[in-house]
C-alpha cells in the first residue's frame, strides 16, 4: 500500500502495523511510573522526556496513564497500540514524531480502584501529576486544603476517592503497608509544587478520623519524596485539522496526534526515593534552584501569558500570536514582565533576562501554532493566584502601584465577570473557570466595575488574602474594568501604559533624589 493511498483513510489506524513516515520507539519492558492527567501537555513533555530516557538507557519506565473522566485519548491509544505523534509546529513548518512509552491508559471515572491500587503497586517508583492547577483542591485564599470541598469532604470519609489528593492519600495509606518507597512528581504551574502537594496529602491524612491518617504520615517521613519541577511547552488544542494535516504527512490517521511548539524545558528537583529515569536524555535540568526556575515561568512566561490572552480576547483575536501581534498588546506586554514582574524574580543562574525576553516573544508570536486566547485565559481565577499575588505586593510595598498586572486583573474580570450591558465577545465567553459562576452572580449586581472588583478581590479573596486588604490596588483594577467597559480594551492599555510610564519616571526621580543626599 502506498503513501498516497492510506493518507485520507481514516479506517487506517496509526499504529504498529502502520507507521507511515515515522520511525516507531521501542516499548519500554514494564511500567514504572503512574501519570495522573493523560491530556496533550503530558504527552508532549513528560512523556517525550521519558521516551528519550528510554530510548538511550532502557529501564522499566513505562508509564500507565490514567485520564481523570473523558474516554476520548483512551480509546484512541488503545485503538493505536498506544503510539501516538507529536507535531512540533513553528512558522517553518511541521515535523513529526512517535511516542510510544505507555503501557496501559485507562479512565480514572470508570476505574478509580484502580487508581488507587496503580499508587500502591510496589512496581510504581513515581507518580506523576498534570491535574492543572484547578486539580490540587486547595483554597486560594488559605494554600490550605480546602476540606469544605465536597469531594475532599466525600474521600475523608472513605470508599474509593475521586479528587486527586485524595486518590494520592489513599493510594499512599494502602502503599505504607509494604513500606515501598515511592517519589510524588507534580508537573503543574504551582509555586513550590512538590512542597505544596505534599502539605496537600499531609493536611488530608491528619483530617482523617481516629488518627487514621498516623501511620502514613510516618511512612511519607521515612520513604516518600515530593521533589519540586518546573515544566514549559506550548501546547495547544488538537484540532481536527491537525489530525487531517497530520495524516497528509504521516501516512495512516492518528486519532490523538498531539501539537506543540518546538521549545521545551524541564528543571527538576533530583530527590527520587526509588530511582529516576534518565530524563536528562531529552534535555531536563536537574537542579538545586527549582525555585528560580517556576518563579521565572510562572511569572514572566505565565502571567504575561495571561494579559497577552485577556486583552487579545477583548480585542476579538483568535490566537496568541494574533494578540501579541498587536502594538498595544506588546507594548502592554513588555511593561509587565520588564517593569513589574522581572523585579520579583530571582533568574536561575546562567540565564540572562533579556535574552529570555526575546525568546519568549518570538515564541508567543508563533502564529502557525495556533495556540487560542480563550484556551490561556481559562481557569483564571486558579492561574492568576499563582501568578501575580508576589509581585503585584512587592510592588505596592516599595510605593509603586503595578498598573499592568492591575490591567491584567481588570481584563480577567471583563472577560469572565462582564457587567450587565458588556459583551466581552466570543473568545471571552469561551473561557470557562471555576469561580466563573460565582464571578457572574456577582457581576450581575454591581453597580460599576470598582464595586466588582471589590467583591471579588476582598470579599471572594480570589488572589488570597493579602491582595484582598489591598484597597488601592483593588480600586485600580476597578477603574481599569470601568475603562474597558466604557471606552474599549486599548483606551485601558493606552491608560495603563502612560500610568505605568509616569510611575516609573517617579520612581527613578526619587531614587536620584536619593542618592544625591548628603552622608
Amino acid at each position: 500500500m502506498s503513501f498516497m493511498q492510506i493518507t485520507d483513510d481514516p479506517t487506517v489506524r496509526f499504529g504498529r502495523a502502520a507507521a507511515g513516515r515515522l520511525a516507531l520507539p521501542a516499548a519500554p519492558r514494564s511500567a514504572g511510573i503512574l501519570h495522573l492527567g493523560l491530556g496533550s501537555f503530558h504527552r508532549a513533555h513528560q512523556a517525550a522526556y521519558t521516551s528519550a530516557a528510554v530510548a538511550r538507557d532502557g529501564g522499566d519506565w513505562g508509564i500507565i496513564g490514567v485520564a481523570s473522566r473523558s474516554r476520548r485519548i483512551v480509546d484512541a491509544l488503545r485503538e493505536q497500540d498506544l503510539l501516538y505523534s507529536i507535531a512540533e509546529i513553528s512558522p517553518a513548518g511541521m515535523s513529526l514524531s512517535a511516542a510510544g512509552v505507555h503501557t496501559d491508559v485507562f479512565t480514572a471515572a470508570e476505574e478509580p480502584e484502580r487508581v488507587v491500587g496503580g499508587i500502591a503497586d510496589r512496581g510504581i517508583r513515581i507518580v506523576t501529576l498534570t491535574v492543572t492547577e484547578n486539580g490540587y483542591s486547595y483554597s486560594p485564599a488559605t494554600g490550605a486544603l480546602d476540606t469544605a470541598d465536597a469531594g475532599v469532604a466525600a474521600d475523608l470519609t472513605g470508599g474509593v476517592p475521586q479528587t486527586t489528593i485524595g486518590q494520592l492519600a489513599r493510594g499512599l495509606q494502602r502503599r505504607s503497608a509494604s513500606g515501598d518507597p515511592l517519589t510524588v512528581l507534580s508537573c503543574d504551574n504551582l509555586a513550590a509544587n512538590g512542597a505544596h502537594t505534599e502539605r496537600l496529602v499531609r493536611e488530608f491524612l491528619a483530617a482523617l478520623p481516629a488518627d487514621e491518617g498516623a501511620e502514613t504520615l510516618a511512612y511519607l517521613d521515612a520513604a516518600v519524596t515530593f521533589p519540586s519541577s518546573m515544566v514549559d511547552r506550548i501546547v495547544p488544542s488538537t484540532t481536527d485539522q491537525l489530525r487531517r494535516d497530520v495524516a497528509a504527512r504521516l501516512g495512516a490517521w492518528d486519532d490523538a496526534p498531539v501539537p506543540a511548539e518546538p521549545f521545551t524545558m524541564w528543571a527538576i528537583e533530583d530527590r527520587f526515593a526509588a530511582g529516576r529515569p534518565a530524563w536528562e536524555a531529552g534535555g531536563a535540568v536537574f537542579t538545586d534552584e527549582v525555585d528560580r526556575y517556576e518563579q521565572m515561568k510562572v511569572r514572566l512566561l505565565n502571567g504575561t501569558h495571561s494579559l497577552i490572552a485577556y486583552l487579545g480576547a477583548l480585542r476579538g483575536q483568535t490566537l496568541i500570536g494574533e494578540s501579541i501581534a498587536q502594538d498595544s498588546v506588546e507594548r502592554a506586554a513588555r511593561r509587565v514582565l520588564r517593569g513589574e514582574y522581572l523585579p520579583s524574580v530571582d533568574m536561575p543562574s546562567g540565564i540572562d533576562a533579556r535574552e529570555y525576553e526575546e525568546q519568549l516573544f518570538a515564541r508567543w508570536g508563533n502564529t502557525a501554532l495556533g495556540h487560542r486566547t480563550s484556551q490561556v485565559g481559562t481557569d483564571g481565577s486558579v492561574k492568576l493566584g499563582q501568578r501575580i499575588p508576589g509581585p503585584a505586593a512587592l510592588a505596592l510595598d516599595g510605593g509603586t502601584m503595578p498598573h499592568m498586572i492591575a490591567l491584567t486583573v481588570a481584563g480577567y474580570l471583563a472577560c469572565v465577570a462582564p457587567l450587565p450591558g458588556f459583551d466581552p465577545g466570543p473568545h471571552a465567553a469561551a473561557m470557562t473557570d471555576p469561580a466563573g459562576r460565582r464571578l457572574a452572580d456577582l457581576a450581575a449586581t454591581s453597580r460599576d466595575g470598582r464595586e466588582l472588583a471589590r467583591r471579588a478581590i476582598a470579599g471572594l479573596q480570589l488572589f488570597g488574602d493579602d491582595l484582598a486588604g489591598r484597597t488601592t490596588f483593588i480600586d485600580r483594577v476597578g477603574e481599569l474594568v470601568d475603562v474597558i467597559v466604557g471606552h474599549g480594551v486599548d483606551a485601558a492599555i493606552g491608560e495603563s501604559i502612560e500610568a505605568s510610564d509616569a510611575s516609573a519616571a517617579s520612581a527613578a526621580r526619587s531614587q536620584s533624589r536619593t542618592k544625591e543626599m548628603p552622608r
